[in-house]
């Protein structure tokens, strides 16, 4: 699909954004960049940042950082999107994720660019109906309503589903939580 440049009929110019949507995890973060221009939205590039389990948590930290410094090199967003801390029984998971997010963060941070954070049911609720919604749900309908060919990685499919939700809550000129 190729996105117009030409004005709408009221004479505004439908501006294009670029927007890098990010599901931080040590062993499996998925990134997602789409551009939303109008009443259309692309997808760019999709995938998962796939950390085995051999590598300490610092490799893991400084493979999440190099992968989505490129992936921002490579697209060039104008903002980014990234699903929030969810509330977590086991301290050391919270500390693990929150460590994988504060490396994607910072390549945000260092690339100059915006972030701002979305709940995970808020997410869910966004682009599927339901803010419990089951990864395969999730997974199912961002082919849905992208125009994939095939369901994207979980992890991926929940990082389009957080930059969708703020091409939606952006477009709905709510002041989104920034970061």
């Amino acid at each position: 699909m190729q996105l117009s440049r030409q004005a709408p009929p009221t004479g505004q110019p439908v501006v294009a954004q670029t927007i890098l949507g990010i599901d931080p995890s040590l062993r499996g973060t998925g990134y997602g960049v789409i551009i939303k221009q109008g009443s259309q939205t692309r997808v760019v590039t999709y995938g998962v940042i796939k950390n085995g389990a051999k590598l300490g948590q610092s490799e893991c930290l400084s493979a999440i950082h190099a992968a989505i410094t490129a992936v921002i090199n490579e697209n060039k967003p104008d903002v980014a999107a990234v699903e929030g801390v969810i509330y977590l029984q086991n301290f050391q998971t919270a500390i693990t994720l929150g460590a994988a997010r504060g490396a994607a963060l910072l390549a945000i941070a260092q690339a100059g660019i915006m972030a701002h954070e979305y709940a995970p049911r808020r997410i869910k609720a966004a682009t599927t109906g339901q803010g419990a919604a089951q990864k395969y749900q999730v997974s199912f309908m961002m082919r849905a309503l992208l125009g994939l060919k095939e369901n994207p990685p979980p992890d991926a499919a929940d990082a389009l589903a957080v930059a969708l939700t703020h091409a939606q809550h952006n477009q709905a000129l709510k002041p989104a939580k920034q970061i």
